[in-house]
Formats: structure tokens, sequence, C-alpha cells
């Protein structure tokens, strides 16, 4: 979504490093870089303005003048202003004094309405909730049934007692599912009502008319992150309209240029509570602001994809694999079951963009083929518990059935072979405390690589007149480790 804004970012602070003061030219000619950058995004303009009058403000002030690295304090200006645009703190959604905590959705056709309200209930059932969905969109043809559908996929009760498609009374449905869910003992009402390709009068009055019968804890208005300027009108309208409590962003995913999510926390002074990326029903996340500034800014987003982790990660299957790793008794079938649960943690690509560093990588990302993980399973499972448990059985006329049982050839088995002996090797020096050399990384970089002790030629080795340089040839000799600086390659690649 962000991608053409941060290539343009990033090149802009490309062009201070390097400079050890920045004059008041050098922040006017950054503040427009930055400027058009934000406008090329569709931000609007009056974001813009106030955006660029507080990171020069901020810039030409002591905290940049005074800076040892004026470039890397630039950098945490625009980071700090971008926080601010997109709402300061993260915002929790509001339960009700008394259950059911009702929810209600509002927006335009075609906005992801009913899709998100899908998503919402099944975050909500991880969070230990019981929410019903009420199907109150009865314009829109087969909404009624598409919630039901999705309510069946993620095992949630829908609220749909009339058929849609054009008949019904929305207002008497959303009011009749409060009384449903008291009765049920259920915790949250997810309302959906009806969207229109444009704002209209008959529209407003309706979700105006559904408010007032649900009383809702919760107004979000789920809006498109591709509608770019429209964006902040739209969000007016249904503040004025309707009154809106907080902001769900949808299909962040897209190649749209981002101005919705920039300007409609300031512009309509609501907090974006959610957002969301993708159709699949997991594709949902709380929104931080502080994270979204730095997926911007090219500096990752480190804890969502630690948080993503540890929900598809259980301890129990931790602790099983780090025995089994200890044991050096890794198997075909537990790589299998890792790459399942890589998988449960969302689209692959979605989880290496959060790296830092990955925008200088969007194209080797685009590339990354989503159904690896399919055919991998394709051919572990085309494989007999004996081969799975001890690939070394694995010889020609083995590896040609699995080929045919998998609807591949027999050169991807043996990547498949090649890929899991390596994933073997490295963890069985990691389970030992060591840290694995990877292909292409320089020998010093994140910890020593185990290797054989070299005899040495002399009793006491080498001795430098550099006292620093003789202190640290004593320590490396008693730990036991060859310097850094001599062998395949040195930390960060700096010689000695």
């Amino acid at each position: 979504m962000f991608g053409n804004l941060s290539d343009r970012l990033a090149e802009t602070f490309r062009n201070l490093r390097g400079k050890g003061r920045l004059s008041p030219a050098d922040i006017d000619a950054t503040s427009r870089e930055i400027r058009k950058a934000l406008l090329e995004a569709d931000v609007a303009l009056e974001v813009v303005k106030n955006f660029i009058q507080s990171v020069r403000d901020r810039a030409l002030g002591d905290e940049v003048s005074s800076a040892l690295n004026p470039a890397q304090q630039v950098v945490q200006i625009v980071n700090d202003e971008l926080i601010k645009i997109l709402g300061s703190e993260p915002r929790k959604l509001r339960y009700g004094k008394t259950a059911p905590t009702v929810v209600m959705l509002a927006g335009l056709q075609g906005s992801g309405k009913t899709t998100l309200a899908g998503k919402l209930a099944k975050w909500l059932v991880s969070e230990g909730e019981t929410p019903l969905l009420v199907a109150a969109d009865l314009q829109r043809p087969n909404a009624v049934e598409q919630l039901r559908v999705l309510g069946e996929k993620i095992s949630v009760e829908v609220f749909a007692p009339e058929a849609g498609s054009g008949s019904g009374d929305p207002v008497k449905v959303a009011k009749d599912s409060i009384s449903h869910a008291k009765s049920k003992g259920l915790s949250f009402v997810i309302v959906d009502t009806a969207g229109r390709l444009g704002v209209d009068q008959e529209m407003m009055q309706q979700a105006a008319k559904i408010r007032d019968a649900v009383k809702p804890d919760e107004t979000l208005f789920v809006i498109d992150s591709m509608l770019g300027q429209d964006a902040v009108n739209v969000a007016k309208a249904f503040e004025d309209g309707v009154g809106i409590t907080a902001v769900v962003l949808s299909k962040l995913d897209g190649d749209a240029r981002g101005g919705a999510a920039l300007s409609v926390a300031s512009v309509t002074g609501k907090p974006i509570i959610f957002s969301s990326t993708g159709e699949s029903l997991d594709a949902f996340e709380p929104f931080y602001p502080d994270r979204m500034a730095s997926r911007i800014l090219d500096m990752g987003d480190v804890l969502t994809l630690i948080e993503q982790a540890q929900k598809a990660f259980d301890d129990d299957t931790a602790q099983e694999m780090a025995l089994k790793l200890a044991k050096e008794t890794f198997t075909l079938e537990d790589f299998l079951e890792q790459m399942q649960q890589l998988r449960k943690m969302g689209s692959l690509k979605s989880m290496l963009a959060m790296m830092p560093g990955a925008g200088q990588m969007r194209q080797q990302l685009d590339n990354i083929d989503e159904k690896e993980i399919d055919r991998t399973e394709a051919i572990i499972k085309s494989m007999t518990p004996v081969e799975r448990q001890n690939p070394k059985v694995l010889n020609g006329s083995r590896r040609t059935r699995i080929a045919r049982g998998s609807g591949m050839n027999v050169q991807d088995v043996n990547s498949l072979v090649n890929r899991f002996e390596q994933a073997a090797k490295m963890m069985k020096t990691v389970a030992k405390g060591g840290t694995p050399q990877v292909p292409g990384m320089p020998a010093g970089l994140g910890g020593v690589v185990p290797r054989k002790k070299a005899k040495d030629k002399k009793k006491g080795g080498s001795k430098s007149g550099n006292p620093a340089k003789r202190a640290a040839e004593l320590n490396t000799k008693e730990l036991g480790i060859k310097p850094a600086g001599s062998g395949a390659g040195s930390a960060f690649g700096i010689g000695n």
C-alpha cells in the first residue's frame, strides 16, 4: 500500500546522509520533497500542510542543530509526526456496560463491511468472546447469504430472519438481534448494515434509524484504503450523518497510494482501531499508529510479527520440537509441521514485508510463491512413514515414485530433501548453543560459527605490538575462538 511513499521518503533521507550539519536550505529542500511524496500518495492537502509545518519547525530547532547525527534526527521527527497524524495512541475496542456489546458497521458498498464483520467476529472469538453476526444489509444481492457462509467458516451464529436482496426491514432485524443475543447469553453483537455506491440521504437515514434502534457501543466506519482523497469526504459525511466512533481500514494490501490511511484520522478526529489486509479471515489486526509509521518508513514491524508467531506456535509444540532438536531426531514430518505452523501466521509475503528494510527487496517479495508450502506438503505426504522418519533411504526409484504421487518432478523432490537437510543442520547447531552460518553472510556476523580448533604453531601464539590488538588476541585464545578478521569474512564486512 505505501510502497511508493516509502521509496520517496527513503530517497529523500538518503540525500541527507553524510552531512554533519543541516542548513535551513537543506531542511527546506527536504520539506519540499516530503510534501511532494505525501501529495503523490493522495494525502489530504490540509493534513500535508500541517504535517510539513510541524516537521519544518522541529527540524529548524535545537533538537536537530545540536544532534550528533542530524539526518537520523530528521527521520525521527518525521516518524513522530506520522504517528501523530495516524492517531498517536492505539485505541482499544470499547465494551458496553452490560452485555451484549453492540458494534455497528457502516460504510460504502464495496468497502468490505461484510467480510470485515466475519474477521472481527473471528478475532473476538480468539479474545474469548461469543459474538453474534447480524445480517442487516438487506439491499445488496446475496449479502445475507455471504454473511451466513462466513459465519459457518468461523463457527459463529448468524442472525438472519430476512432473505434480503431488496426485501425486509433492516431496522427490525437489528433491534430483534439484541433480544436474541441476550437470550443466548452472547457477549457481542456485530451489525452489518447496507451501503451504497455513493453517499445518499436514504442510506444515511437507514443507518441512523438502525443506530437509534440498537444504541451501539461502537459505530465503526469501514473505509476502503484505496479510495484516496475521496475517503476524507466520505468519512466526513458518515460522521455528520451517523456519528462514527472509530475507523477501520480495509484492503491495506492493495496497490493504491495509501492517502486514506494518512488522512482520515486527522480529518475526522476519530481513531483508527483496526486494519484489514486480504480476503483471509485471519488478515485482521488492531491498528497501532507507531507500527504503521515504522512500516511506512521501511523500519519494519517486528512487534506485530512476534505477536503473530506467538499466536501460531503454541508452547507445547515448541517444547516438543526443542526436545527433538536436542536429541537430533528432527524428521520430515516435523519439517512439515513447522511449515504448516508458519502458514497459520498468514501470507509469507506479508510477514517478510514486516522486516526492517523490506522495501529494498520489494521485487524479490513480489516473486515469492505462496504455493510452495502446498507443494512441500504434497511431496512429504507422498512418502511412506519410513521415508519421512529417515530421508537417507530415499534412493532414485523412491524419489521417482514420490514425484509421481505428488504431481511434481524428481528435481522438486531433490530440492525439498536438500532444504530439509540444511534446515536440520542449522537447527542442530542452534540446539547445541551455536549460531548457524547463513550462506552469503560474513562469518563474524551474528556470532561465532562452530569450527575445528586449529593447532597452535607456537605455544604462546602471536603477540601484537598494539596493546588493544594483543588484548583481543589473548581473549580469543582463551575462548578457543579464531579472530573474526581472519578466514572467510569479518563482522559487518570490516577487516582487521
